[in-house]
């Protein structure tokens, strides 16, 4: 199992903004496709933003676009998520996944997963 591994989460007030950082090592391959995903209390875990291939093409969810960019430090193995004006709803805690695979946005597509990170966001 290769180990995900993120930071970066913490309590804001809305309006506010946070980077989060996803480290994976025992891969030297490298992932094809990284993602960030979320999950609320009561819910199911969501995509959230995704970046893909050489040219690190990305994708986001509706609900976050404008607000949230995903962008990666190859030489570092990391993706990050930089989030701004956050907002309550954006409340959840917050998973990296990675895949060899070209992916997009379904959970099943992606083949390994960090432990999460919990984002709160204050009204």
């Amino acid at each position: 199992q290769v180990p995900l591994v993120e930071s970066g989460g913490g309590l804001v007030q809305a309006g506010a903004s946070l980077r989060l950082s996803c480290v994976h090592s025992g891969h030297t391959a490298g992932f094809n496709t990284m993602g960030w995903f979320r999950q609320a209390p009561g819910k199911e875990r969501d995509f959230v933003a995704r970046i893909r291939g050489t040219i690190g093409l990305t994708w986001y969810a509706d609900s976050v676009k404008g607000r949230f960019t995903i962008f990666r430090d190859l030489a570092q193995n990391t993706v990050y998520l930089q989030m701004n004006n956050l907002k309550p709803e954006d409340t959840a805690v917050y998973y990296c996944a990675a895949t060899e695979r070209f992916a997009h946005t379904g959970l099943r597509e992606y083949d390994y997963w960090g432990q999460g990170t919990q984002v709160t966001v204050s009204s």
